[in-house]
């Protein structure tokens, strides 16, 4: 199946916050500039407008063999051939995993998103591929923030790779850095980047130095 690895910069792409740019052209430069993974996240699209818009953003990954990651809806990520879906705390009621894992198949990923850590202790008992942790940060994306605290016990417990999310960007990530962090997700620092390439290569080069924390695979 499709694997998830450590020093991994996980780009989540959604329309509101690009500044008014097309979300097909950040990708496009995103992509180009070297993320791993990308996310098409649109809450607001119908599920034909959105299958109609990321075709082309899958394409885009698919010639750079980035991962393509559909936010929410198992049924559209299958319908455009995703590597996997990304599942939010709610959407694991409309889509419990069981019957996610019978939309996609069992060479396909499925990552869910946590905001504690009771949940994220809870959700590696599951079979999900990765965990998302956040909002670390104060982020416009969310109202709320989780702060660093649990970011230890996380990183301590985790048998499965581990995405920080939330506000993360190059004033912050030195932080996350300290505390051993292989891999961030986000949103706005590189959507609405005056210049996404150079963003994107500044987080990459950060990331790649986030290799002293804890080995989930020596724990399996």
């Amino acid at each position: 199946m499709y694997m998830v690895k450590d020093s991994n910069l996980y780009l989540v792409l959604s329309s509101e916050y690009t500044k008014g740019r097309p979300a097909a052209d950040i990708a496009y430069q995103a992509i180009q500039a070297g993320i791993d993974i990308l996310q098409v996240r649109e809450k607001t699209f119908s599920r034909g407008n959105f299958l109609s818009y990321a075709k082309d953003i899958r394409s885009l990954c698919r010639k750079r063999s980035v991962t393509f990651i559909v936010n929410d809806d198992p049924v559209a990520a299958k319908r455009l051939d995703a590597d996997g879906v990304h599942l939010g705390q709610e959407d694991i009621i409309k889509y419990p995993l069981p019957l996610t894992r019978g939309i996609l198949g069992r060479d396909r990923i499925i990552g869910i998103s946590t905001h504690s850590v009771r949940q994220f202790l809870k959700a590696q008992e599951q079979d999900f591929d990765y965990i998302a942790f956040g909002p670390v940060f104060e982020t416009k994306t969310k109202n709320y923030k989780i702060g660093t605290d649990g970011i230890g016990e996380v990183l301590s417990k985790s048998r499965k790779p581990v995405f920080f999310i939330g506000g993360i960007n190059m004033s912050n990530i030195g932080t996350l850095a300290s505390m051993g962090v292989k891999n961030i997700a986000v949103i706005r620092a590189i959507t609405e980047a005056d210049d996404v390439a150079l963003e994107v290569k500044r987080l990459k080069t950060a990331i790649i130095s986030l290799k002293t924390g804890p080995n989930y695979a020596d724990k399996n």
